[in-house]
């Protein structure tokens, strides 16, 4: 791709993808709210209220899972940070680039709607797992009460969903590497990896499950993908 094709599909991203481009706004400010608005003190108070762990989904459902949705787990300034990269897959090719396409495709409702599945299906799975572990041991039941929040299970979800934008060769790889890289810092303490690892994984199976022939049928006869308002040339090109 040129350069001047990089620009303008930067200049027509708010109008292409509008709904994703407020949302990143939204994820953006919510950050550096957290990190240079609130102390450490009231900022973990925050984090740990919208944490979906199992304690706050007992106690308060709704407000954890959507409350979690509005933060993303991350930095973009320390880039020797070994959650630098998570964030650039999480935050840039899950929301920025694989959310936006799907609100072109399938338009904003329903690209939502998918994102939003993935990210409640995804915590609700692995509260499931979780629930199972600390019955069989597998996990320190400390977890119970663990800070887990933010858009990376919704951002999974997309990213597989979006194995769909690709050429058929390049599918499987990039399936592949949906499902694989939480294996990157995954931590073992019994025959399961940590839960965060399970939770993306099963939110990767989740969106890989869009890319099914019938299923993705079903989302591509949703509403019309958001049109190029730019004047079309001779023949209809632009």
């Amino acid at each position: 791709m040129s350069g001047r094709r990089v620009l303008d599909a930067v200049r027509s991203y708010p109008r292409r993808s509008p709904v994703t481009f407020g949302y990143v706004c939204l994820l953006l400010l919510t950050h550096a709210w957290v990190v240079y608005g609130l102390s450490a003190e009231r900022a973990d108070a925050l984090l740990r209220h919208v944490s979906t762990n199992l304690d706050n989904l007992a106690d308060h459902p709704v407000t954890a899972v959507l409350g979690s949705a509005l933060f993303f787990d991350g930095t973009l300034t320390d880039v020797t940070s070994l959650y630098f990269p998570a964030t650039v897959i999480t935050l840039g090719l899950g929301v920025c680039g694989a959310l936006a396409w799907a609100e072109r495709r399938w338009g904003s409702p329903r690209a939502f709607a998918v994102f939003l599945a993935g990210h409640l299906g995804a915590t609700l799975l692995t509260a499931g797992v979780i629930t199972v572990a600390l019955r069989q041991g597998w996990y320190a039941d400390d977890v119970r009460r663990s800070l887990d929040y933010g858009i990376s299970y919704g951002a999974q979800t997309m990213m597989a969903a979006a194995t769909l934008a690709l050429p058929r060769r390049a599918r499987l790889p990039w399936a592949l590497f949906v499902v694989a890289w939480p294996f990157g810092g995954a931590e073992w303490g019994g025959p399961l990896p940590d839960f965060t690892t399970v939770g993306h994984v099963l939110a990767a199976v989740l969106g890989l499950l869009l890319v099914l022939p019938p299923v993705a049928r079903r989302l591509d006869r949703g509403p019309a993908p958001t049109p190029d308002p730019r004047p079309r040339g001779r023949y209809g090109a632009r």
